[in-house]
């Protein structure tokens, strides 16, 4: 059994909460490009002030391969932090010095305390015992509200939890958990919409859907790999070569559920912002031609499918959206989840670009629910564990 905040066995008036939150955002310029994710784990540190804990933050940012790096600080997000819950937030580095130990310890009632980047650290993605050991000094008790890490065995995840107690799951990953194990048993009908780059990230998914899904709706890069699959020549598409057996194995297991784009968007100049884009048939793509957005036909069909159902999961773009050529393929089932969830339909949109491109359609209030991790919502919807609960479990 996980612990949530309400179960923490004791008051925590006056004791360090370690809290571990994923404050992974962009950066530009050494400022905040998009607060989203700081803007989650809001629910959780207002519910620790509120009980007159003190919260002592750890998080990554990047990838910066276990040393510091100034390109990747988190001291940007200080202040960002305080804006947004009203409060002083101090900043020390780094996350495992005497310093951190200091100010964690003489915290303030009413203040947070942000330490710097876990992954400056090279035990951290190791999972190194020593370092779990410093990181847990930090704390009286532990919350994981990084739902986004969750799938990451590292020191700041499971290595803590196993050294300090109680550990409980942060308002955040509560939400998402209820989200995900929704779609166990979903409103029928269920239809889930696919896209992306790589079959391989998401196949143990795709096939358990193969089984509770009426309609699975597939675009983006992996489209091109289940047409050429079935004999379609797809030109100068991105195709998984090393895929496609498992595509064949896949449309042989469930042809009736597996629907593929009949027309697509593309561009003999990709890489050129101003080259010339053409909707054509499947079967009419060209040796030169590379497929970047599923068509209008397309786009109509996916769009009436969704309308149709009673629960929508949705987990990577129908194209390139960055790109507004090839932007309507994704937009239309942003816009379609938008409307039955405005019916009363559940709709769930899977983190990574598929949550980008709502948040750039300007719907991120018109869908039931839009998980923080992508990766950690494809492996516990697959599995139904990941290694950061496994270390809340009986804490």
């Amino acid at each position: 059994m996980i612990r949530t905040l309400a179960d923490l066995p004791a008051d925590p008036a006056g004791k360090r909460a370690l809290v571990r939150v994923d404050y992974n955002v962009p950066l530009e310029a050494d400022r905040v490009a998009d607060a989203t994710r700081v803007e989650a784990t809001l629910p959780t540190l207002r519910w620790l002030l509120r009980h007159d804990a003190r919260p002592v933050l750890l998080s990554h940012l990047g990838r910066p391969a276990g040393r510091p790096n100034p390109a990747f600080s988190l001291a940007p997000v200080a202040p960002v932090l305080a804006g947004l819950l009203g409060v002083e937030v101090d900043f020390a580095a780094p996350c495992d010095g005497a310093a951190a130990l200091r100010a964690s310890r003489g915290l303030a009632a009413g203040r947070v305390l942000l330490l710097e980047n876990t992954r400056f650290l090279p035990g951290e993605a190791a999972n190194d015992g020593a370092l779990a050991g410093r990181l847990a000094r930090l704390g009286d008790f532990f919350v994981n509200d990084a739902f986004g890490t969750l799938h990451r065995a590292h020191a700041s995840t499971t290595g803590v939890p196993a050294r300090l107690r109680p550990a409980a799951a942060g308002l955040l990953v509560e939400r998402e958990l209820a989200a995900l194990d929704a779609l166990r048993d979903p409103p029928r009908p269920f239809v889930v919409a696919f896209g992306g780059a790589k079959i391989g990230d998401k196949i143990d998914l795709m096939r358990g859907f193969l089984e509770r899904a009426d309609g699975i709706l597939v675009g983006g890069a992996m489209a091109n790999t289940f047409l050429r699959a079935q004999g379609v020549e797809t030109g100068a598409s991105l195709v998984e070569e090393a895929a496609l057996e498992l595509a064949r194995s896949i449309l042989a297991a469930s042809p009736d559920r597996i629907r593929l784009p009949v027309d697509v968007t593309v561009t003999e100049r990709p890489a050129d912002p101003g080259g010339s884009v053409a909707d054509v048939g499947v079967e009419a793509i060209g040796p030169g031609m590379a497929a970047l957005d599923i068509g209008p036909a397309s786009r109509a069909r996916y769009a009436e499918e969704i309308r149709g159902c009673a629960s929508l999961f949705w987990n990577g773009p129908m194209g390139r959206f960055e790109d507004p050529r090839f932007a309507a393929g994704t937009f239309a089932i942003a816009e379609a989840a938008a409307e039955i969830t405005a019916a009363g339909a559940f709709s769930v949109v899977g983190g990574g670009d598929s949550a980008a491109a709502v948040r750039r359609a300007g719907l991120m209030d018109r869908v039931s629910h839009i998980c923080t991790g992508g990766g950690a919502a494809l492996e516990y919807l697959a599995s139904g564990r990941l290694p950061g609960l496994d270390a809340l479990a009986g804490a």
